[in-house]
């Protein structure tokens, strides 16, 4: 019985192809080098700029088995079995160097973007040949993607570099920040293609092929839209979906078991992971009553209002200002449009003839809230930050409009997708939300 076993074992492996004489040529091969196309660029483009700008000589990333910097699928990934270290030096050539030191995998050798490979023990000795003065490490008070160095990790830099060059340690959170949002044209494609995917999953999750009145929960919904992540190789952004009911009083259920019914407002909050990005975009359907066949007035009205200020924000939205000042100025556009720009969250107004409104139009990227830029109230830090041609954002808003079958209550409509921006302003990446979905 074991001998069977062992050899229908053996059977199975040759079947999935662990064989010496497979030749990889699938998914999985073309997205490693679709990441590596990324890299190379990034490295070549991006890296010089954003370390000069912020008075960087070296930057090293730390990893130590089991604990991987947020950066590390950035950089290419690798094994590390104790300690390993990513580390660019500007050595003043126009070119900035790369190393890895403790990181093995034929994948990181193979990937064409680092120039030297060594050992964990080379670091002390490599770092005092270069001299630099000033080393990035990623400690971040603001941005958490740029805070994965751990304090054990810090104090073995240290005693290993001594105080020398200890006392020439700097935050890495600008240049993190700098590194991940500024993009190179591979990049924004890969990006683009993560946005397809998302809103087409969306689109089809609020349908009549995924909803039945009366039987479907916003739970199956949601598992549904997971489901389509497995089948599709993608990560999320954001775990489970947001699949929610949206009332007089709010949001009424989300995710649960709720049962959908006739009349019903629906929106999804979600983002999925394609290759080293996450986005994040919301969509909406109205489930039509017995004998309705139109979305009712005033909810189409309610939309309508986002839509308007999407419009403004678009329009108005360009790179070379900082990111807390194009809020100011989206804050005074859109009160002059005739709207009211809200002070906080989720406070609007009991006046039914306000639509009131607020706006986070915050990085996204390499995570479903990127480290960016961001023209969010959420992301005080990255208000001070300015927005620069290439940036990745989700033109996020929320218009709250009077419903007079709620007896003048408010409907909240969320309006998100995905952007870049460019030099004639903020340009969609994929087909973005002009309609709410009727389910019938």
């Amino acid at each position: 019985m074991i001998k069977r076993s062992l050899l229908a074992g053996v059977a199975l492996l040759s079947t999935i192809g662990l064989s010496g004489n497979v030749i990889a040529s699938g998914e999985a091969q073309r997205r490693w080098e679709f990441m590596n196309q990324i890299r190379q660029e990034k490295f070549d483009l991006v890296l010089p700029e954003v370390m000069r700008e912020n008075g960087v000589d070296m930057w090293i990333t730390v990893n130590r088995e089991g604990f991987d910097d947020p950066l590390t699928e950035d950089f290419g990934k690798g094994y590390v079995g104790g300690y390993g270290y990513y580390i660019f030096t500007d050595r003043g050539n126009g070119r900035i160097e790369r190393a890895v030191l403790g990181v093995g995998s034929g994948l990181v050798k193979d990937n064409g973007a680092y120039d030297i490979f060594g050992s964990a023990e080379e670091l002390s000795a490599f770092v005092q040949e270069r001299d630099p003065k000033s080393i990035a490490l990623n400690f971040a008070p603001d941005i958490g993607a740029a805070d994965g160095l751990s304090h054990t990790s810090y104090q073995k830099l240290s005693r290993e570099l001594g105080p020398r060059y200890a006392g020439r340690f700097v935050s890495a959170q600008k240049l993190a920040s700098d590194f991940r949002s500024r993009r190179v044209a591979t990049e924004i494609a890969g990006f683009a293609r993560a946005g397809e995917m998302s809103r087409t999953i969306a689109e089809r999750a609020f349908s009549n092929e995924v909803i039945t009145p009366g039987k479907t929960t916003l739970a199956d919904v949601a598992w549904w839209m997971r489901e389509q992540q497995f089948e599709n190789n993608l990560g999320t952004s954001f775990g489970l979906p947001s699949v929610y009911v949206t009332g007089p009083d709010g949001v009424k259920a989300t995710s649960n078991d709720y049962v959908i019914q006739r009349g019903d407002f629906l929106a999804i909050d979600w983002g999925v992971g394609y290759l080293n990005f996450y986005t994040d975009i919301k969509r909406h359907a109205y489930v039509l009553k017995e004998g309705e066949t139109h979305l009712p007035e005033s909810i189409q009205r309610a939309f309508d209002n986002g839509i308007t200020v999407r419009d403004i924000l678009k329009a108005h939205i360009k790179a070379g200002r900082r990111a807390g000042e194009l809020y100011e100025d989206m804050q005074a556009r859109i009160n002059d449009a005739g709207f009211r720009f809200m002070d906080s969250f989720n406070s609007p107004t009991s006046d039914p003839d306000i639509v009131d409104v607020i706006i986070g139009c915050h990085s996204v990227g390499n995570l479903g809230h990127g480290i960016g830029p961001s023209i969010a109230w959420f992301n005080p830090e990255r208000m001070t930050y300015t927005v620069k041609e290439s940036n990745l954002l989700s033109i996020e808003l929320f218009a709250y409009t009077a419903i007079p079958e709620w007896g003048g209550r408010k409907l909240r409509i969320p309006l998100e997708d995905d952007a870049v921006v460019t030099a004639r302003g903020v340009e969609w990446l994929y087909p973005v939300n002009q309609r709410v979905r009727l389910i019938r």
